[in-house]
C-alpha cells in the first residue's frame, strides 16, 4: 500500500489486532456485511506496500490490515468526518479517537521503557495521570460493537477473548503506538530502531523504572480543615492521602483504608476492590512521596490517620513541595470552597495622587517620579475572582497569620508561601522614571529573571492616558493653535505634531518627530522653542546639530518664521558660544535664547565646549539617522551632551534595522528600550528569525505599544496630511547594454566568480562586493568601471557618448525635459560618475551643478540657491551628500542613475523635489540595465517594497552569504545573443 492513505469508505469498520512488540499490531479494515471489497473501496489498498489483504490467492477478500504507522492519519481523518457528521463506521470513530487520545499521550512524552512478553525492547504509554485515566475509562465504557469484536473468520488466528476487552485491547492500542512514534529509520540501537531487538536482559532495569515511576494506583493528598474550638476563624490543617485506581479513577479509598487491610491472618493477600496488590502499592507510593517532601516520612511512617501540618508545613505543601510533588504524579486536593490570593501582578506608582487634568507639567512629572527620579513599586494582592485589591489593613494581617488558612472578607482563605512573603514584604526595589512608564505601556515588568503583570497606579495611569491620547485632544490643556512670534500659518497634521512635541517636552520627555521629509518638521520644531521660550521653566537656547548642507535651511527657515530669534552658526574656524544666553545658568523667559546650529562633524569635535553649556533648552538632531549606530563616535558625542529635553527629527526612523530605531530613541529617551542586548533579543531577534509568524506579529505589537507615545510619523500619502501635493509618478527606464558594457561585464564576471569559488570568509565577501560594485560601475558607463579621467586628455576630450544604454537615456530625458522648461535632479552613488556627467553636460552647453560631500557648505547654499531660482536646470547629485534635508521644490524631474538597493534611501532622495511647496506633478525616473544584477534587484525591490531586512536593508554586504551557485545566478547576463 502507499503511504499516503484516504479516508475509509462508509461503513468500513475498524479493529486492532495486537503485536509483540507492541509496534508491530495492525489495525484491520472490513465490511461487516462480507461483501467483497475492492482494492479501492478499502483505505489506500493497492495490493502492495506493507498491509496485505487475507484470504485465497487471486481473490479479492473483505479484510485489509494496516500497520499502525500507517494507519493513524486514516484514523484521525475517520474521527474528524465523525465529527463533522460524516458516513463513518462507528467503530472507526472509536479507534480515531483512540488514536488522538495515543498521539497526545506521545506528545506529552508519557512513555515508558519495557521488554515485551516475548522479550522485546518496546515502549509503552505512562504513568498516565488522574485525567488520562478517566478518559481511558470513559472511552473503553464507550466502545461501539464490533469494535473489540474484530472481522469474520479470514484465516488469521482467533484472538483470545479476554484480549477482546475493551479496556485491554484500547490500553494495548495506546502502546502500539507509543511504541511506534519514537522510532527512527536508520537507528539500530534498541529502544530507537524500527525492527525489534531481542533484549531480555533488561528487562529487570525497565521494571525497576516503572516501578519508580507508573503505578496501578495513583496518591493524591487532601487538605482537611477543621475548626478550632474556642476560636473562631482559625481552622487547623490535616493532610489525608487517599489512593485512585489508574484503570477505574472512580475507585478510591483513604490510604489508611487500605493499608489497614494486612493479610486478614491468612498468609495470602486480601482482594480490595483497588486490586489484590493495592496495599503493597500504596505503601510504595507513600515512600515515593516521602521522598520528594520529608514532611510526609512521618505519614508512611504512621499511615493510621490524617498528618496534621504546622503552618509552615502547610504554607510549603501549597508552594514548592506542592509544585514538585504534582511534577512527579502526586496531585494535592483542596477543599472546593477555600479562596486564594492572587499575588502574580505588580503596581507600578502605588499611593501617588494623579495631579488635576491638565496639570501634567514637568513640576507635576517630577513630583511624581519623585526627588531621586524613581517610582515605588509593590506586589499587588487581590482574592481570586475579585478585583478588588487587598487594603494595607487586610494585607498586615495576612503577614501575621500564624495559620494558613484565614477568613478574609467572610471566606476562608488559604495562604500559601509565596502569598505571605509576598504580604510580609510587598515593596520591591523602585523603578527609574523611564522604567515605570515603560512598565505602564506595555502591562509587564520583569521580577528577578521572570516576567509578571505591571498594574500602574494612578498617577501613573493618567500620564500613560496623556501620552498615548490623539494629539488634537492635547487642545483641552489650552495650548493655542500657534506660539506668539511665529510668523507661519500651520497646517492641521502641523499643529498637532507641535501639540505632540508639547505635552512630551512638558514632561520633561524626549520623542522622534518621523514625519516625511517635506511635511515641515523644521517649522514645527521653531514653533516649539517659541511655546518653550515663554515659560521660565522651559526657556533656553535649542541646539541643532544638522549635516552641513542643511546649515542655510535652518538658518534661512528660522528668519523666515520666527524673525527677531537669535540664531548664530557654530561651525567654522571662527566658531563661537561667547554671549550664549544660558551661558550663566539664567533662563531666558523672553524668548531671546535662541538656536545655535551646528553641524554633526563639529559637533563631535567639540564635544566637550557644547557639552559644558550649563542649560540648553533642547537638544535637536535633524537627520538623525546620521546617529543611527549606537557604537559611532557621532553617536556617543550627541550622548554627551545634556539638555532639557532631546527631539529626533528624521524621516526614516528605521532604514536598515531595528537597532537604528533603538540608537535614536535610547538617546531621546533612554533606558526606554533597555539595553541594546536585551532590545535584541526581546524585539529585533524574534523579528528577524520569523517575520511572518504569529509570534512576530505579537511582538512587533509590544513593540508598537513602547514605542507609539514616543514617535510621530505621518506621511504625505496618509489622509488629510498634504492633500495639496501634486501627483507623483515613478518609471522604471530600462536600458539595453552596449557591447562594450556587455564584453566588460561578462569578463568581469568570469573572472570575478573564478576566484570567489577558490575563496573563504572575509576574503571572499570582500571579493563579493568588489564584483558587485564593478558591475554597477559598467551598467552606468565603461569610463566609470575602467577609472578613466573625466579631465581631457592631450587637450582631446575623453568619448562619453554612445558607449553607455544609460549615458544615451539620460541625454533622451534631458532634452525632453529642458525643453518643456522643466528641472531635473540627477542622483548617483558614484563621485567619480558625477564628474563623468558633469563633464558630458557641459560639453553638451547644458547648465549643470555638482554637489557632493566634498562641496564646501557656503558653495552648497549657492547650488541651492541658483537652481531653485531657475537659473541651473540640472543638478547632480550624491545620494549620501544630498540625499536629506535639501529643499529642492523646483525640479519636476528626478532622475536616479544608479540603485541604491534600498527603497528608504531612494524616496528620501526623491523628497528633495516632492515636498511640501511643490506645485507640479513630479516623474521619477529609475535607470534599469536590463539583463544585469540591476534587473534582478529592481524585481526584489518591487516585490518587498516595505520590507527592511536582510537583501533589501543591508545592500551589497547580504549578497556576500549567497552561494557560488545563488551569486552566478544573480549577475549573470541574460537576454543578449
Amino acid at each position: 500500500m502507499t503511504k499516503e492513505r484516504c479516508a475509509p469508505p462508509a461503513g468500513c469498520a475498524v479493529g486492532f489486532e495486537p503485536g509483540d512488540p507492541p509496534r508491530t499490531g495492525r489495525l484491520v479494515f472490513w465490511h461487516p456485511d462480507g461483501a467483497s471489497a475492492a482494492a479501492d473501496e478499502v483505505p489506500g489498498a493497492d495490493g502492495g506496500g506493507s498491509g496485505g489483504r487475507a484470504g485465497s490467492p487471486g481473490r479479492p477478500h473483505p479484510v485489509l490490515r494496516m500497520p499502525v504507522a500507517e494507519a493513524l492519519p486514516v484514523l484521525l481523518d475517520a474521527r474528524r468526518r465523525w465529527d463533522e457528521g460524516g458516513a463513518v463506521h462507528p467503530a472507526a470513530a472509536f479507534w480515531g479517537t483512540a488514536a488522538a487520545l495515543a498521539l497526545h499521550l506521545t506528545a506529552r512524552r508519557r512513555l515508558l521503557p519495557g521488554v515485551s512478553p516475548a522479550g522485546y525492547d518496546a515502549w509503552r504509554a505512562g504513568p498516565l495521570d488522574a485525567e488520562d485515566a478517566r478518559r481511558l475509562h470513559e472511552l473503553a465504557a464507550a466502545a461501539p460493537a464490533g469494535a473489540c469484536a474484530g472481522p469474520p473468520p479470514d484465516g488469521a488466528p482467533a484472538p483470545a477473548p479476554q484480549e477482546r476487552e475493551p479496556a485491554r485491547l484500547l490500553r494495548r492500542f495506546l502502546d502500539a503506538v507509543a511504541d511506534t512514534l519514537p522510532r527512527e529509520e536508520g537507528a539500530t540501537t534498541p529502544f530507537a530502531a524500527p525492527e525489534p531487538r531481542h533484549v531480555p536482559q533488561l528487562r529487570a532495569w525497565a521494571e525497576q523504572i516503572a516501578a519508580g515511576i507508573d503505578s496501578g494506583l495513583r496518591l493524591v493528598l487532601r487538605l482537611r480543615l477543621t475548626a478550632r474550638r474556642g476560636r473562631p476563624g482559625e481552622w487547623a490543617v490535616h493532610l489525608v492521602p487517599r489512593v485512585y485506581s489508574l484503570a477505574d479513577p472512580s475507585l478510591a479509598a483513604d490510604a489508611a483504608e487500605v493499608l489497614a487491610g494486612g493479610d486478614g491472618g491468612t498468609g495470602g493477600a486480601v482482594r480490595h476492590p483497588l486490586g489484590p496488590t493495592a496495599r503493597a502499592e500504596a505503601v510504595r507510593e507513600l515512600r515515593r512521596a516521602a521522598g520528594l517532601w520529608q514532611p510526609l516520612e512521618r505519614l508512611a511512617a504512621a499511615p493510621s490517620g490524617p498528618l496534621r501540618l504546622s503552618a509552615a508545613d502547610a504554607g510549603e505543601l501549597l508552594d514548592r513541595a506542592g509544585a514538585r510533588l504534582r511534577a512527579h504524579g502526586v496531585d494535592v486536593e483542596l477543599p472546593g470552597d477555600l479562596g486564594r490570593i492572587r499575588c502574580d501582578t505588580v503596581e507600578v506608582g502605588a499611593g501617588r495622587t494623579p495631579p488635576p487634568d491638565g496639570a501634567a507639567d514637568a513640576a507635576g512629572a517630577r513630583g511624581f517620579f519623585g526627588d531621586d527620579g524613581t517610582v515605588p513599586v509593590r506586589w499587588l494582592l487581590r482574592p481570586a475572582g475579585d478585583d478588588t485589591p487587598l487594603t494595607a489593613a487586610e494585607t498586615a494581617a495576612l503577614a501575621r497569620a500564624a495559620e494558613p488558612v484565614v477568613l478574609l472578607r467572610g471566606r476562608r482563605t488559604l495562604i500559601d508561601g509565596r502569598t505571605a512573603r509576598r504580604a510580609a514584604e510587598p515593596d520591591l526595589p523602585p523603578l527609574g522614571a523611564i522604567d515605570a512608564l515603560s512598565a505602564a505601556l506595555t502591562g509587564h515588568i520583569t521580577v528577578g529573571r521572570t516576567q509578571v503583570a505591571a498594574a500602574p497606579g494612578p498617577w501613573l495611569s493618567a500620564l500613560r492616558r496623556r501620552l498615548t491620547e490623539p494629539a488634537e485632544s492635547a487642545a483641552a490643556g489650552g495650548l493655542p493653535d500657534r506660539p506668539e512670534g511665529l510668523h507661519a500659518t500651520l497646517r492641521d497634521y502641523q499643529i498637532r505634531g507641535v501639540r505632540w512635541l508639547h505635552r512630551l517636552t512638558s514632561l520633561g520627555l524626549g520623542g522622534c518627530l518621523a514625519d516625511d521629509m517635506g511635511l515641515g518638521k523644521t517649522v514645527q520644531l521653531i514653533a516649539l522653542h517659541l511655546f518653550r521660550a515663554q515659560h521660565p521653566a522651559t526657556a533656553g537656547p535649542t541646539l541643532v546639530i544638522c549635516p552641513a548642507s542643511l546649515l542655510g535651511n535652518w538658518e534661512r527657515e528660522i528668519e523666515r518664521f520666527a524673525p527677531g530669534t537669535p540664531v548664530r552658526r557654530y561651525h567654522g574656524g571662527r566658531r563661537s558660544l561667547d554671549g550664549l544666553d544660558g551661558l550663566d545658568g539664567s533662563g531666558a523667559a523672553d524668548g531671546r535664547s535662541g538656536f545655535v546650529l551646528t553641524t554633526y562633524g563639529t559637533m563631535r569635535q567639540d564635544v566637550r565646549r557644547l557639552a559644558a553649556v550649563p542649560r540648553w533648552g533642547m537638544v535637536v538632531a535633524d537627520e538623525a539617522q546620521h546617529a543611527k549606530n549606537p557604537r559611532s563616535d557621532t553617536a556617543r558625542a550627541l550622548r554627551r551632551i545634556p539638555g532639557g529635553v532631546r527631539i529626533a527629527l528624521t524621516g526614516t526612523p528605521v532604514e536598515n534595522n531595528l537597532t537604528e530605531l533603538w540608537s535614536i530613541l535610547d538617546w531621546t529617551t533612554p533606558g526606554l528600550l533597555g539595553s541594546l542586548g536585551r532590545f535584541r533579543t526581546r524585539f529585533a531577534a524574534p523579528l528577524a528569525a520569523a517575520p511572518g509568524s504569529a509570534g512576530a506579529a505579537e511582538t512587533a505589537g509590544h513593540l508598537a505599544e513602547l514605542v507609539r507615545p514616543f514617535v510621530l510619523r505621518r506621511r504625505k500619502s496618509d489622509p488629510g496630511i498634504a492633500p495639496e501635493l501634486p501627483p507623483k509618478t515613478e518609471i522604471d527606464r530600462p536600458v539595453q547594454l552596449t557591447a562594450e558594457q556587455a564584453e566588460l561585464y561578462r569578463r568581469h564576471t568570469e573572472t570575478m566568480l573564478a576566484g570567489i569559488g577558490q575563496a573563504a570568509g572575509i576574503a571572499r565577501s570582500g571579493l563579493v562586493l568588489k564584483l558587485l560594485t564593478g558591475l554597477k560601475q559598467i551598467c552606468n558607463h565603461p569610463a566609470h568601471f575602467l577609472a578613466e579621467s573625466a579631465e581631457p586628455h592631450g587637450g582631446q576630450p575623453q568619448r562619453l557618448a554612445g558607449r553607455s544604454g544609460k549615458l544615451d537615456l539620460l541625454d533622451e530625458l534631458l532634452d525632453t525635459i529642458l525643453a518643456e522648461d522643466g528641472a531635473a535632479l540627477v542622483f548617483t552613488q558614484y563621485v567619480a560618475m558625477g564628474r563623468l556627467l558633469e563633464r558630458h553636460l557641459r560639453n553638451r552647453r547644458i547648465t549643470v551643478r555638482f554637489l557632493h560631500g566634498g562641496t564646501p557648505v557656503p558653495r552648497r547654499e549657492e547650488m541651492v540657491r541658483l537652481f531653485q531660482e531657475g537659473r541651473v536646470p540640472v543638478f547632480l547629485l550624491s545620494l549620501r551628500a544630498a540625499g536629506t534635508g535639501l529643499n529642492l521644490t523646483r525640479a519636476d524631474h528626478v532622475i536616479h542613475y544608479d540603485r541604491w538597493w534600498n527603497p528608504a534611501v531612494e524616496e528620501q532622495a526623491t523628497d528633495r523635489a516632492y515636498r511640501i511647496g511643490q506645485t507640479r506633478p513630479v516623474q521619477v525616473h529609475r535607470m534599469i540595465a536590463e539583463g544585469t544584477v540591476e534587473e534582478r534587484i529592481a524585481e526584489l525591490l518591487a516585490a518587498k517594497r516595505g520590507l527592511a531586512d536582510a537583501v533589501l536593508a543591508s545592500g551589497e554586504r547580504a549578497f556576500t552569504e549567497l552561494t557560488n551557485e545563488e551569486l552566478a545566478a544573480l549577475v549573470e547576463l541574460r537576454g543578449r545573443d
